[in-house]
C-alpha cells in the first residue's frame, strides 16, 4: 500500500501544492505531476546527469531524490531558463557553437553549466571540464559543449 504526502514547492517561480507518493522520484514528479518534460531521465542512477536541475540553487540530479524531499524547496528546471521566449545566453551559446546534437542530455548540461557559471563566472577550460564531469553526452565529444560554456561565460559577464 502506497503512502502519500502533501508537498509544497516552487518550480520556475510557480508555487505548487501536490499530493505525492512517498517513493516517487523527484525526476518523475517533475515530468509526470508537473508536466515539465524538459527534465530528462536517462540512467536513473545519477550517472548521466540528464535529470540535472537547480535545487535551492545547487546542481542536483533529480533521479537521486524523492519528491517528498523537495517539500519547501525552490527548484529551477530547463523550462525556467528562457525568459519570455528569449533564449538564455547559455542556450544561445549552445545553439551558436553546436554544443548539442541529439539534445537528450542538453537540459541537464545547461542546468549544470548554469550552476557552474554562477559559481565561477570565468572558468578555464579545465574548470569547465571538471565542473561538467557528471554530465554525459554520447554525441558531441564535449569539445563544443566546453566551447559553448566558455562563450556563455563571456555573454553573461
Amino acid at each position: 500500500m502506497a503512502s502519500n504526502r502533501t508537498v509544497t514547492l516552487r518550480v520556475n517561480g510557480i508555487k505548487y501544492v501536490r499530493s505525492v507518493e512517498n517513493r516517487k522520484l523527484l525526476s518523475d514528479f517533475i515530468r509526470e505531476d508537473l508536466e515539465l518534460t524538459g527534465t530528462h531521465v536517462g540512467c536513473e542512477h545519477g550517472q548521466c546527469g540528464c535529470c540535472t536541475i537547480l535545487f535551492n540553487g545547487e546542481s542536483v540530479k533529480s533521479c537521486l531524490m524523492f519528491a517528498v524531499q523537495a517539500d519547501g524547496a525552490e527548484i529551477m528546471t530547463i523550462e525556467g531558463l528562457a525568459n519570455n521566449g528569449t533564449l538564455h545566453p547559455l542556450q544561445q551559446a549552445f545553439t551558436d557553437n553546436h554544443g548539442l546534437q541529439c539534445g537528450f542530455c542538453t537540459p541537464g548540461q545547461l542546468m549544470n553549466a548554469l550552476y557552474l557559471l554562477r559559481n565561477n563566472p570565468n572558468p578555464t577550460e579545465d574548470e569547465i571540464r571538471a565542473g561538467m564531469s557528471g554530465n554525459l553526452c554520447r554525441c558531441t565529444g564535449y569539445v563544443n559543449i566546453v566551447k559553448s560554456i566558455k562563450d556563455a561565460a563571456g555573454r553573461m559577464s
